[in-house]
């Protein structure tokens, strides 16, 4: 099961729900500039963490990525695809057939959707974070984040690196550094490790990814009164 969760906030800075409806409707998820048949980097860095099999993990923008196959692959129980995109998560269950059932599934947009709080291990996010050109959506992501993932999570992402195209799927991109990104995230979120890594699109498209592992320190306790 699906579960739906759409408030009624709207920002044209990013498209709305109909954009990425109409690119999955468009094409196979093989020929999206950013499929990848297995997210290698995505599933070490997942591995470096350290966290044992029973750690709850969400795919942001998962949509009808194969992270999600490798992950149940491996052993992971507790498996969340979040995406926008209702035609990317069928194509997903469709792939997985009875093993989706596995899965926890939530369409909805992360800028506006109420996140379970202190629920995630691992918060992993491959080519979501880059569209949010404006400050509001990457505030809201944020606070998502920090509301979803328990202290001393993991945080894994993947964004378009300063060295990249500006735009990916018809829409301008916001090109990261590590530090660009640190100063994003907060001084809560301590960078582990990062790496550099060119990925070619089915199209023959070459993009420049930036990936960073992050682990959450304690939250700051509050002032005494």
């Amino acid at each position: 099961m699906t579960e739906h969760i759409f408030p009624t906030w709207k920002d044209k800075r990013m498209p709305v729900k109909s954009h990425w409806e109409n690119t999955y409707a468009s094409k196979t998820a093989e020929k999206l500039g950013w499929y990848k048949p297995h997210l290698l980097t995505s599933l070490r860095l997942i591995g470096a963490t350290g966290a044992d099999k029973t750690a709850r993990v969400i795919d942001v923008g998962g949509g009808a990525s194969t992270l999600v196959d490798d992950l149940l692959a491996i052993g992971f129980a507790h498996v969340t695809v979040l995406d926008v995109s209702a035609t990317a998560l069928s194509t997903a269950r469709s792939r997985l057939g009875a093993a989706a059932d596995r899965v926890r599934w939530l369409e909805g947009d992360i800028r506006t959707l109420r996140m379970d709080e202190d629920h995630y291990d691992i918060w992993h996010d491959r080519a979501v974070f880059h569209f949010l050109t404006g400050a509001e959506d990457r505030r809201r992501y944020v606070g998502a984040l920090r509301r979803a993932l328990r202290a001393d999570g993991h945080v894994i992402m993947g964004t378009f690196s300063h060295e990249a195209p500006p735009r990916c799927s018809g829409l301008e991109v916001r090109r990261y550094t590590l530090e660009l990104l640190c100063s994003e995230l907060g001084a809560e979120f301590q960078p582990q490790e990062h790496k550099t890594e060119m990925h070619t699109t089915p199209g023959g498209v070459r993009q420049m990814y930036l990936y960073a592992r992050f682990r959450r320190q304690d939250r700051p306790k509050s002032p005494a009164s």
